[in-house]
């Protein structure tokens, strides 16, 4: 499904907006400059234990949309399923246990225009294209990729 209509989000202040792009389908991009570590999103989530995600979700496109949690899963709500995957992301997320939301920050400084793209680790259900030529792969894995994210 095409989605070629821009969607301003009023309500962000940062300036982003939904759009489509070429490959990846409609994601999250932006009107403005944002600093580094500027927090873009907090998504609340709704959980899904381990028997209900077996039964139900991985059944459904909800499993595009789910992160790994505490006792299950978590299907991200607001910009939180609209972030695409880049294998060099500009922005980073924090999994918020306790309050059950999700927080998305820039990892560096994003002109106006760049989409904003988190990772999706190594195990991708779909092509990368993204995807870094062979003499640009590197053999750093999502754990040590997220630990870089949280020492900075």
């Amino acid at each position: 499904m095409s989605h070629a209509e821009v969607i301003p989000l009023a309500t962000h202040s940062l300036g982003l907006e939904l759009r489509s792009h070429p490959q990846r389908g409609r994601g999250v991009f932006t009107t403005k400059p944002l600093s580094h570590k500027t927090l873009v999103d907090v998504s609340p989530v709704l959980l899904m234990d381990h028997d209900e995600y077996s039964a139900h979700g991985q059944h459904t496109i909800l499993d595009h949309y789910t992160y790994r949690w505490e006792g299950g899963y978590a299907l991200a709500l607001g910009l939180g399923s609209m972030f695409n995957h880049a294998k060099n992301p500009n922005v980073g997320f924090i999994r918020d246990i306790a309050n059950a939301v999700i927080r998305y920050f820039t990892l560096r400084a994003i002109e106006t225009g760049e989409e904003l793209c988190i990772s999706y680790g190594d195990h991708l259900w779909f092509e990368d294209t993204d995807a870094p030529s062979e003499h640009e792969q590197g053999s750093s894995s999502e754990d040590e990729w997220f630990g870089k994210v949280m020492l900075e």
